[in-house]
């Protein structure tokens, strides 16, 4: 409706300036604000920014371009944002080192002594840009004492032959340690000046948590802390018996599995707590070296736990685990809901899914497998006994299934749409994985692929197609723990 008597937008009072501008993205915020100093004063009022989703790096742009936009942002709001969600990425090719090896696709290198120059040099500045944009994030909301969510991502996780990277190696960047200290610090500050954090997520931020850090978290906050998550490649647990005791009101934890000791278990199964509701555990198998499975919680601990928490579901994410460790941790009274298999050189074998599906035939609702390798082992003892169809056939509250890097055999594809049906709401398969019965395609006539297509389309009874780009599985798969735990946490 235009405006009468050719009265314009700026004559709108600043209170429904802010009100309009509180429907526009962050960005677009950002992009109006300049259009002049009347809508830039409207767009900073500080109910537009309770709420501040941010990613920095990645992609094809200089991370350390992006520093002077989040040294602007943190100044402008870091004082009073409420729900603060910060990714940081390290631009392609600094962190990550990508070359022709496969195998080097999910496990990354920092430079050594021999490695090349180039690469060493980008290493240094992503990680410099790295600390410099953490001491900015925390100097910025050091004094916020109505931060209720705090949810951090740092895709630092970086492996080596040698061990785990840590912040041991950042002697070799300018003031590497005295920053790591600072950090630490302020990490410790925040926690300490909170009054009523319900959300705190850290995962893979390189040298921000210690074994000490929980134990500054302010008694008020204490108590109104709903959701912790903190998951790192450290060696030593991050969670004390006494500082989880403090947070009685927990309704969802994310650890990683060999923290997740008996005692914290027998601990959550307190009747004098909160009951927990959500359980997100990673496996990494490129920690069992240095972190042993001895002490985590036995089959009695499930059972104790599960009969304070009736309602408790569980997420496993397991990377590059072998199946005897598998069928180590998986334990029967464990309520599990979401099983991530996924991995480069250690398949999963035929036994560890006929486990899968016996023990979990009625919580099971996720099950994600997946393998980055050259070949595609066939996890069927022969084309008729197929353990994902009997998976698909026993767990029955089965709704999300994603298959890459194992042969499926067409008609066993057919039989799984048809025994889910419609309550299969996600059936992701590679192209690449599917392969067919030479003896049945003599039988049917016409090209197999669309054959296919159709028997599965009539099976799910919505229109299907086979996943033609195999990079959507192949992900970072840490990033996709820390963003799918969240939403599972927050389902509850």
């Amino acid at each position: 409706m235009a405006l009468c008597g050719g009265v314009g937008a700026m004559a709108l009072p600043s209170e429904l300036i802010v009100h309009i501008f509180s429907f526009l993205s962050d960005r677009d915020k950002l992009r109006a604000s300049a259009v002049c100093s009347r809508w830039r004063e409207c767009l900073f009022y500080p109910a537009l920014w309770t709420e501040l989703k941010l990613r920095i790096g990645g992609g094809g742009c200089s991370s350390s371009d992006e520093t002077p936009k989040l040294e602007f942002l943190m100044r402008k709001f870091g004082s009073f944002v409420r729900d603060l969600q910060l990714e940081l990425a390290p631009v392609e090719g600094n962190l990550s080192h990508q070359n022709s090896d496969p195998s080097s696709a999910r496990v990354d290198q920092p430079p050594g002594p021999d490695s090349d120059p180039q690469h060493k040099e980008r290493w240094r500045d992503a990680v410099a840009t790295y600390l410099d944009q953490v001491l900015c994030v925390f100097t910025s909301i050091r004094n916020n004492r109505n931060l209720q969510k705090l949810s951090l991502y740092g895709d630092t996780f970086i492996l080596q032959q040698e061990g785990l990277l840590d912040s041991s190696h950042l002697h070799v960047i300018h003031q590497g340690d005295k920053k790591i200290n600072e950090i630490q610090q302020l990490f410790m500050e925040v926690l300490s000046n909170s009054r009523q954090l319900r959300w705190l997520s850290c995962s893979f931020m390189l040298g921000l948590v210690t074994s000490c850090s929980l134990s500054c978290l302010s008694n008020p906050s204490a108590e109104t802390l709903q959701h912790l998550s903190l998951l790192d490649h450290q060696l030593g647990p991050l969670v004390s018996p006494s500082e989880l005791d403090r947070l009685s009101n927990l309704h969802s934890l994310a650890l990683d599995f060999t923290d997740f000791t008996s005692e914290l278990c027998g601990l959550l199964a307190s009747p004098r707590r909160t009951p927990l509701h959500r359980l997100s555990l990673l496996l990494n198998g490129a920690t069992l070296e240095f972190k042993s499975l001895e002490g985590t919680a036995t089959e009695d601990n499930w059972k104790a736990l599960v009969r304070v928490s009736a309602n408790l579901r569980v997420y496993v994410m397991a990377l590059e685990v072998d199946s005897s460790e598998l069928l180590r941790v998986l334990k029967p009274s464990l309520p599990l809901e979401r099983l991530h298999l996924d991995s480069y050189s250690m398949p999963v074998t035929d036994a560890t899914l006929e486990l899968i599906s016996q023990q979990y035939n009625k919580t099971l609702t996720h099950f994600l497998l997946l393998r980055d390798g050259p070949d595609f082992p066939d996890l069927s003892i022969n084309r008729n006994e197929d353990p994902l169809v009997l998976l698909t056939w026993r767990c029955t509250q089965l709704a999300v299934l994603v298959i890459h890097g194992y042969t499926v055999w067409s008609h066993n594809l057919v039989a799984i749409s048809r025994l889910r049906g419609s309550s299969l709401r996600v059936l992701t398969v590679s192209e690449e994985s599917i392969d067919f019965d030479p003896d049945q395609s003599v039988c049917v006539e016409g090209d197999p692929v669309h054959n296919l297509v159709k028997e599965v389309s009539l099976g799910l009874g919505r229109v299907w197609q086979p996943c033609l780009d195999s990079s959507v599985f192949l992900s970072e798969p840490t990033q996709h723990f820390h963003h799918e735990l969240r939403a599972f946490s927050m389902g509850m």
